[in-house]
């Protein structure tokens, strides 16, 4: 299992992806699909059409590493968009590879740290 940070951002291709695909082919639709960096450390999550299939990209540390589940009965369920890339809580994809539908949560507002980098800063 791996353990990213928790401020990782983590994105979700909403095509199906063939799961024959290795490194350079879900580096391939990271940078050229997706439009993201896939050196950057952020997590590119793909399922297969049958969604019993998963694997996660990530950069660490000098190499790529894939993590990937195959479930041996049922799919993996998460809210659906229409874009190619929706952007998931770390939250989200730990609750969607246990198995729990993300789609019928109900989510409340919580307190949330501002960033500071993107704060102004008065003059």
């Amino acid at each position: 299992m791996f353990f990213p940070e928790s401020q990782v951002r983590v994105w979700l291709y909403n095509h199906p992806t063939d799961m024959r695909k290795s490194y350079n082919g879900l580096v391939a639709l990271a940078k050229n699909t997706l439009e993201e960096d896939p050196l950057s450390g952020q997590l590119f999550v793909f399922f297969n059409r049958r969604r019993n299939q998963c694997k996660v990209l990530y950069f660490e540390r000098g190499g790529y590493c894939i993590w990937s589940k195959r479930l041996e009965q049922g799919q993996f369920h998460a809210r659906a968009s229409q874009a190619v890339k929706q952007l998931l809580a770390l939250t989200d994809l730990k609750l969607i590879i246990e198995g729990i539908d993300t789609r019928s949560i109900r989510y409340h507002k919580r307190y949330e740290k501002p960033d500071v980098s993107t704060s102004k800063v008065p003059d």
